[in-house]
């Protein structure tokens, strides 16, 4: 118990110092979209580039030789046009033809050309030759030196007509700017969510610093948190509970230590005045009992503690039922004092097995009998059988029952019913509460009736198979 109270302590001392540092309003939602909408546009531009590089060199040759055969037919008509006239004339001739183009052509000398060596290669042999950017088209004029030069074929390089933006550029331009656009539209309502979603974690992991641990966050609106929503209210649930617990466990148990101390030091002080040993004897009895008291209530305090805290996991095993009870019975024998004490497994089949925890079933049998000790006058029955696949087992006594309205408040801890306050039948009111947590950690269900002895009947109930892999 005090290891269990120092750990509460030190978790509720380390919450009530947890100070969360002020939001850096700087980082608003603005911020947020503008990082990541760059960093994902900047990466999808990227790839797009390095792409767009890619396929560009592979079709290069393919779009050279379709603007190759394109052209192939204007340079014929310019080259004969040009051979009618003497060789002195070519200049004016070439200037009027340039008039009648969209593009420029020009005739130059071999010498002061500089082309790459496949381009070269292909425009001494005859061929046409295209320059690198593919905008340029060379073609020797027969077997002259002088080269017949046509191009820039885009408009916007000719340096006598109006310069506008490429076609292909100023499409590509309005294609990503729509595309920005659209991808801006788009992350703006995925990172929306995602803020409120991360405000709302904030705020609520900052109350629960500042010790207010009812606070829960809301639904999360985007699916990438609803785990981590989820998480972190289950942690404050949790939290809660436990704090809720411990001051519970501490306030109750501090009330019952006060009946058996003070006992105990009136006994001690009428000890030191007793001079006789049957005063004397009485006395160490009261004490005697007093302890056991105590050690009582320290030992069901620790195992009501730990199953509420931990709801541990049951270890199942297959066990056969009915030898079991009867051993579980047996060894309460000896608590029984003048009490008639049997087991009833008559409507249990031959050899029924049943799956539960052979650590914390016990307890629910324990201390049901130990419950039914209190309050039986000469009688108590154990008896078991399966219903619909259930597994129950009843502990019956012949005591003062219980009445309806109070059958569902005994099974939570500290519940005591009037008629047990006198010493001796009075309890903790965490027996019950603990058979309550074993038969929930089975996912079963204990409860309170009449008992055909006419006191009352306590009956536990979880499935027979729980389909989990044996221990």
């Amino acid at each position: 118990m005090t290891g269990n109270t120092q750990h509460n302590s030190r978790l509720l001392s380390i919450l009530g110092r947890y100070k969360p540092e002020p939001w850096r309003g700087g980082y608003s939602l603005s911020r947020l979209f503008l990082s990541f909408y760059l960093l994902v546009m900047g990466s999808f531009v990227a790839i797009a580039i390095f792409a767009d590089f890619v396929i560009s060199t592979a079709v290069k040759g393919i779009t050279d030789d379709y603007t190759g055969r394109f052209m192939r037919g204007t340079i014929v008509l310019i080259e004969d046009e040009l051979f009618r006239h003497p060789r002195t004339e070519w200049p004016d001739t070439i200037k009027a033809l340039d008039v009648k183009f969209a593009y420029r052509l020009n005739i130059v000398d071999r010498w002061t050309l500089k082309l790459p060596p496949k381009q070269a290669e292909k425009l001494d042999s005859g061929e046409l030759a295209i320059d690198s950017e593919g905008d340029i088209l060379y073609q020797r004029l027969k077997q002259t030196s002088q080269v017949l030069v046509v191009g820039p074929l885009s408009p916007s390089a000719n340096p006598d007509r109006p310069r506008a933006l490429p076609l292909e550029l100023r499409i590509r331009l309005l294609t990503w700017s729509l595309i920005g656009l659209c991808f801006a539209i788009a992350v703006w309502f995925w990172v929306r969510p995602v803020w409120r979603d991360l405000e709302a974690l904030r705020k609520t992991a900052r109350a629960l610093g500042e010790g207010h641990f009812e606070a829960r966050a809301p639904q999360a609106r985007s699916a990438a948190f609803e785990t981590l929503t989820e998480t972190m209210n289950g942690m404050a649930e949790r939290i809660q509970r436990l704090i809720a617990t411990q001051k519970e466990l501490s306030s109750a148990i501090s009330h019952e230590l006060r009946t058996p101390i003070a006992r105990m030091r009136f006994a001690l002080e009428m000890l030191t005045a007793a001079d006789e040993p049957a005063e004397q004897e009485r006395l160490w009895k009261m004490m005697s009992d007093d302890l056991g008291e105590l050690d009582n209530l320290i030992d069901s305090s620790l195992t009501y503690s730990r199953f509420e805290r931990e709801q541990p996991q049951p270890h199942l095993s297959s066990v056969e039922l009915a030898p079991w009870l009867e051993d579980e019975v047996e060894s309460m024998r000896i608590l029984s004092g003048k009490l008639e004490l049997s087991v009833d497994n008559s409507r249990l089949p031959p050899g029924q097995r049943a799956e539960f925890d052979l650590k914390s079933m016990p307890y629910a049998i324990t201390n049901l009998l130990r419950n039914a000790f209190k309050y039986a006058k000469s009688k108590i029955v154990v008896s078991a059988e399966v219903v619909d696949d259930r597994v129950r087992i009843y502990v019956d006594d012949d005591g003062i029952g219980i009445p309806p309205d109070e059958r569902q408040r005994v099974f939570f801890a500290f519940t005591r019913l009037d008629r047990s306050r006198d010493r001796g039948t009075g309890g903790y009111g965490l027996g019950l509460a603990i058979v309550r947590l074993v038969l929930e950690q089975h996912g079963g269900t204990v409860a309170a009736d009449d008992s055909p002895l006419g006191g009352a009947r306590f009956t536990l109930s979880w499935p027979l198979l729980q389909s989990v892999t044996e221990s």
